[in-house]
């Protein structure tokens, strides 16, 4: 029976089956996404540490240092070109320095996310900060960050105006700016919208067979708003593939199995009912599992 506090079951949807490609992606949950060519590897939000409610809601959080070296272990990831922020929460941006530190990466992502970034002792040579279409190299990865828009209504909306010591209040990983990622690579082309909104033609002349896309929040959205994110984001790519992230719930450890939100905070079937009836391949994706594209 479906109450506010039940949760959709995942059994009966699609899921992503282990594959071989040119590139090969591993979901590590909520928007984190790592990306391996066999030469050189890149990271979307790189969120790992996954404080639970009440730490989150109550006391100062920041990175689990020993919960982040193991889930990298376990990834089998020991050095990465560039680790992205889509935006600053501290679901997406507040790990991301250490990870950076224990990679040898550069965090690339907006102002707040520099902040957060130089507050954890990152050096400034090691942080981007581009602008809108700006096309930045990582190997044969070229990483593209595009204007976007959180979910209606985001918790913490403004900006880190100044270097973030953590551990800090959830409030204080403040949004920033929002990206779209656009991610090409030898002529092909990925997108990850890390959270279910879209500045409207920000991917006008972009191409992508894959579109990585934030669903958190979706659910609780009219018709039309999940229409016009899909037109925005997805059709105007031409995408054939789509995976939907940013649905589990982020206060579960990433060793557990991922499950997602409760109803109250978010309704995952009207989210999957609506993808599932569109021109599209969706599926699921499975934590630590690699997935091909580009056979």
């Amino acid at each position: 029976m479906k109450t506010p506090f039940s949760r959709p079951d995942l059994s009966s949807y699609p899921r992503e089956k282990p594959s071989d490609g040119t590139v090969r992606v591993t979901f590590l949950g909520v928007s984190t996404l790592l990306f391996d060519d066999g030469e050189t590897a890149i990271m979307t939000d790189g969120f790992f540490s996954r404080p639970g409610k009440l730490k989150a809601l109550t006391s100062k959080i920041g990175p689990n240092r020993e919960v982040v070296t193991r889930s990298l272990d376990r990834a089998g990831v020991s050095e990465l070109a560039a680790v992205i922020a889509v935006h600053s929460h501290y679901d997406h941006a507040m790990d991301t320095p250490l990870v950076a530190s224990l990679t040898g990466a550069k965090v690339v992502g907006s102002a707040s996310t520099a902040n957060i970034a130089l507050g954890q002792g990152l050096p400034a040579d090691r942080i981007v900060t581009p602008s809108h279409g700006e096309p930045l190299k990582f190997g044969r990865f070229t990483v593209t960050l595009l204007p976007s828009e959180h979910s209606p209504k985001p918790v913490a909306p403004g900006v880190v105006s100044a270097p973030l010591t953590a551990p800090a209040r959830l409030k204080a990983y403040e949004m920033g700016e929002c990206y779209t990622v656009h991610i090409g690579h030898e002529g092909r082309g990925i997108v990850v919208n890390g959270s279910a909104g879209w500045v409207s033609g920000a991917l006008d002349g972009y191409q992508a067979e894959v579109v990585y896309l934030g669903i958190g929040g979706m659910g609780k959205q009219s018709d039309e708003f999940r229409t016009t994110l899909w037109r925005e984001i997805v059709t105007t790519v031409g995408a054939r593939k789509v995976v939907p992230i940013h649905w589990d719930d982020f206060f579960r450890p990433l060793d557990r199995p991922l499950v997602p939100l409760p109803y109250f905070a978010d309704d995952l079937t009207k989210s999957m009912d609506f993808l599932l009836a569109q021109d599209a391949d969706v599926e699921l994706p499975v934590a630590w599992q690699v997935t091909g594209l580009f056979a």
